[in-house]
């Protein structure tokens, strides 16, 4: 006789660190799903109580105490719907990944995470031990099998949980955003689903956690592994799935909701970043340079998107060596935007500045000097005005431009935080493409100009860097896939440029590593993915 089990995925937003908060956002949620949605089961993404990533938190006994006391007060206080919810596991002088099953104040079961990711952004080894066991819940008439995350890109836990009977695998996740990620998911789930002919429960956060960005878009797979229903990306949900349970379990059809472009979801993580770090750190809005340039225009639109215009400030900052089509295009801008903007000319100051060296620079012939001179009068306005008014200042500086320091340390680069620091130039020509196809907000003219910092008469970036169609292929190759620039060259690009390149990423890591965070869209960002030495022998 064939038996419905209701199950409600929960792609929730959490903070990480806020256990109390993040508890009755648990609690919360279960009951929405037994009260709304009639579920019999809510499942919960990983760490849940914790947020991801904790990071050194998890070596505090105080914060795994206060992890502890949370669990058991929602298995006393939750009734009426079993949940599974993910949390660190204290056993002696030990501490698991783990998710707990939990129904009527009981522990039906417990897992612990098998495969501790230690690469990129994740360092999980540090923190946790591996588990080795499989856990089979019996609940309601189906054999519930639990992994977690990493668990899934491996063979053996969702092998393991079908060979102790599992007729549905549960996995938890705290994965985070890169381009094209949704789609290796489905690919590996599907796979697993398929080589054990179970299906696949796969549940994600959501939302910002200082450069990563977590993008739900939860699924579902059947035994063969289809997508038989699928979440939006970017959005909390909680997603009510049909479990039919017999000799197996098969879920019903739902909606599935498309894999967004490429363009598309880099947008929308971007703003989901910004949105977080904004409202997670408590600031009450966001001040940006506005330049007339690309990059400040793009950054304006993302903050104007994650926050509402009425709380972002944009200023202009004029030099002698400003055009006036990039002030008429920078007022276009905030005009199209809809937010409050001032000008500022840094003329009298730069000016100052200047009386206040030449004793000290004497006969110097003027350099790169003055021009920096200028980019921080212009950061110190910004970061007076974040100062008094308490809103953050978002650098607009690219990964193109991190990647081999055309930026000022205590100038473009001041700021709390970065939108478009993991975006290389080539891609916000596409993403500002991919905004005005939403509503026309940057002119025309800014994508149609030559890119240029006006920091000296008739400058442009190529008088500097090779052209970004040239640059951005090199740099993702140097930076995302490790080739050595004589791999590079190998692929028919000019050997001078090359090395030149490579340089200038080697020789500017100081640089990157007193930037702003920034949201995270590559697969190597600069920061958590990429840790190279400042003081370095080396060179390729």
């Amino acid at each position: 006789m064939t038996k419905t089990l209701s199950m409600a995925l929960a792609q929730v937003n959490l903070l990480v660190g806020d256990i109390k908060g993040n508890a009755d956002i648990i609690a919360r949620t279960a009951r929405r799903a037994r009260d709304e949605l009639g579920s019999d089961l809510v499942v919960f993404p990983e760490l849940t109580l914790t947020g991801y990533p904790p990071e050194d938190l998890l070596l505090r006994p105080a914060f795994i105490d206060a992890a502890e006391h949370a669990l058991d007060s929602l298995c006393r206080e939750v009734s009426g719907v079993a949940m599974v919810i993910g949390h660190p596991l204290r056993s002696g002088r030990r501490l698991y990944n783990a998710a707990s099953f939990v129904s009527e104040g009981r522990v039906l079961g417990v897992y612990r995470k098998q495969h501790l990711p230690n690469y990129s952004v994740f360092d999980e080894k540090r923190y946790f031990v591996p588990g080795s066991d499989p856990c089979v819940v019996d609940f309601l008439g189906a054999r519930l099998g639990l992994t977690i995350c990493e668990d899934i890109w491996e063979a053996g836990p969702v092998t393991q949980s079908a060979r102790a009977g599992a007729k549905l695998v549960i996995n938890i996740n705290a994965s985070p955003f890169h381009l094209d990620r949704a789609n290796e998911r489905l690919q590996v789930v599907a796979a697993r689903a398929s080589e054990v002919a179970v299906p696949v429960a796969y549940v994600n956060l959501v939302g910002g956690q200082d450069e990563l960005v977590f993008d739900g878009a939860s699924f579902v797979v059947d035994a063969a592994g289809r997508v038989v229903q699928r979440a939006e990306d970017f959005v909390e949900d909680l997603v009510a799935v049909e479990l039919a349970v017999g000799e197996v379990v098969t879920p019903a059809n739902g909606p599935v909701a498309p894999v967004d472009s490429v363009e598309c979801s880099a947008y929308r993580a971007i703003v989901t970043g910004v949105r977080d770090y904004i409202e997670k750190n408590r600031f009450g809005g966001a001040i940006i340079g506005l330049s007339g340039g690309i990059d400040s225009a793009l950054t304006l639109a993302v903050a104007v998107d994650a926050l509402g215009a009425d709380r972002v400030t944009a200023v202009l900052m004029p030099s002698r060596y400003t055009a006036q089509m990039s002030i008429d295009d920078a007022l276009a801008e905030a005009a199209a935007l809809e937010v409050e903007h001032h000008l500022v000319s840094i003329e009298d100051i730069n000016t100052a500045f200047l009386g206040r060296l030449k004793p000290l620079f004497g006969e110097l012939a003027p350099d790169s000097t003055e021009e920096n001179i200028q980019a921080r009068c212009r950061g110190v306005i910004l970061m007076a005005l974040s100062n008094k008014f308490g809103r953050m200042v978002l650098t607009t500086g690219n990964k193109s431009e991190m990647a081999v320091g055309y930026t000022t340390l205590y100038g473009d680069m001041a700021g709390g935080f970065s939108a478009i620091k993991d975006v290389p130039k080539t891609l916000v020509y596409r993403l500002a493409h991919f905004r005005n196809s939403m509503a026309p907000v940057i002119p025309e003219r800014v994508l149609q100009r030559p890119p240029s910092a006006e920091l000296a008469p008739g400058q442009t970036d190529q008088d500097s860097l090779p052209p970004y169609g040239i640059l951005d292929p090199i740099l993702e190759l140097y930076i995302e896939q490790d080739h050595s620039p004589e791999d590079i060259i190998s692929r028919g690009f000019d050997p001078d440029t090359v090395h030149r390149v490579a340089r200038m990423v080697d020789n500017n890591e100081y640089k990157r590593r007193q930037a702003a965070p920034g949201v995270r869209i590559t697969r190597r960002a600069f920061g958590r993915d990429r840790r190279y030495p400042i003081t370095s022998g080396f060179r390729a």
